[in-house]
Order: structure tokens, then sequence, then C-alpha cells
């Protein structure tokens, strides 16, 4: 069974002082949360999706993180290209050394935040064995699975291999694992649940994949554009007035993009 994560004190002052001057973001029928071990699925927002889980959710929550910025070696190279590649060339210097300036405080904060480290290499061995204890405990986990392939106005395109872990679960723990839909709307200081949809491990894995994919990037979608107009903050750290509206100019347009980046 896992352990719960204790956070070391500076840790807590830090989150204290943090809680006390970023936005509160309401949670929204937030009885999920109380219930039976589900993944929970969003957008990243860039840092307000992770933001939002440590301040605001329940202690018995626990987000997937980049197993790099756990690594004070390795945090550089990954912070720059994915937090600030993006940013005019003119200040790419700046970028890259901040990248260097904010290893130690990275490395820091997500060794103390309730993460699970996820790794691209033979150590996901460890990502889903941690993950099914803190789901055998009673625990959700929370998961961003956006990359940079554009999709459509509200979430870039997920990756798909995080739906291993219902696979793994079932085989182990022979459980059926539920993955639940999430829209993170910080200027609207709200975040919201769609209905769960469920692992079916008598179906091609391959399809499965597919099948709860589409499903939680169409409801992702679906929610925020039945919410009132306001700005999405994307996946990718562009200029501000680059960031998009729920509500696309364009319907079929966005439709089309959607269509080709999938």
């Amino acid at each position: 069974m896992a352990k719960k994560k204790r956070n070391s004190i500076p840790f807590r002052i830090a989150k204290f002082f943090v809680r006390a001057l970023y936005p509160k973001i309401e949670i929204v029928n937030p009885e999920l949360l109380s219930g039976e071990p589900m993944v929970f699925v969003g957008n990243h927002s860039q840092v307000h999706g992770p933001l939002t889980c440590e301040l605001y959710f329940p202690d018995n929550c626990y987000a997937w993180c980049e197993g790099k910025m756990v690594h004070l070696k390795e945090v550089p190279a990954y912070a720059y290209v994915d937090f600030w590649s993006y940013k005019p060339k003119s200040m790419q210097w700046f970028y890259k050394l901040l990248s260097y300036i904010i290893a130690p405080i990275a490395v820091f904060i997500f060794k103390n935040a309730r993460t699970i480290p996820v790794y691209h290499d033979t150590r996901i061995v460890s990502t889903i064995r941690e993950s099914m204890n803190l789901l055998d405990s009673g625990n959700h986990v929370i998961i961003f699975p956006e990359h940079d392939v554009e999709f459509n106005n509200i979430i870039y395109d997920f990756q798909e291999r995080f739906i291993e872990l219902a696979r793994f679960y079932h085989k182990k723990r022979g459980k059926i694992l539920s993955f639940v839909p999430m829209y993170i709307a910080p200027k609207l200081k709200k975040t919201y649940f769609g209905q769960p949809i469920k692992f079916d491990p008598t179906n091609d894995i391959a399809l499965e994949r597919d099948r709860i994919r589409e499903y939680l990037m169409t409801e992702i979608t679906n929610i925020a554009r039945s919410l009132p107009e306001h700005t999405v903050i994307p996946y990718r750290n562009v200029s501000k007035k680059l960031y998009p509206k729920n509500i696309p100019a364009d319907p079929q347009e966005d439709t089309e993009n959607a269509k080709a980046g999938s």
C-alpha cells in the first residue's frame, strides 16, 4: 500500500503563501472526488492545471508529472523546451538562463508536492506501480496528457499511453478503472468534471486507447464550449494575445483542424 506523502515544513510555508496569492479555483461537482478511486484527465492550462490540483484538490489526489522535473541535472533542458521555447528569439537567452535558476526550486516543489514522476524508459514501471498503490489506498490519479500537437481551440492532442494504467490495474488487481474528463478554466476560476468512462478489458488495447482518448478529448471540448465565453489558457506557452476563446470564431474551420490533428 502507498504511504501518504509528507511535505517538508518549508514546502508547507511556501504553499501557504502561494495559496494566498493565487486565485481560488472552485471545483464544480466535487462529489466525484469523494467516490471510488478514478483517473481524472484534463487540460494542462500551462502551470494552472498542476497548481489547481495541488492547491485546491483534496489530499487524496496525486498528479503525474514529468520525471525530469525531479532530477536537478535534467530540469534546465526540459524546462526550456517545455515552458519557453516559443518565446521571442530575442529573449531566448534569458529563458535559457532562467531554466537553470529554477532547477533547484523545481526539484524542491515536485519532490514535495503530491506528484507521481512519469518516465519514458524502463522506469515507467515505477510510475505504474506507484499509481496502482495509490489507487489501492483510495486515492485518485490526475493526468494532463496533452503534447505539442494542436487539436482544437480548447486542447492540444492527447498522448494515449496513460491508458495503459487501466490495463495493468485490471491485470494486477482485477479491477476496472474509470477515467473522468476534466476541464480547468482559470479565467472562470472553476474546474469542471464530465461523465466517467470505464476501461473495457475485453476490447483490443489499441482500440481501447483510441476509444477512451477520443471520448476524453471530445468531452473536455464540449464542457468548455458549453460555458460562458472566456479565454482559454492553452497548453503551449505562447503570447497572451494568441490565447483563444472557448467558442471558435469559425466552428467549421475548427472542426477541420481537429480532424487533421487526430
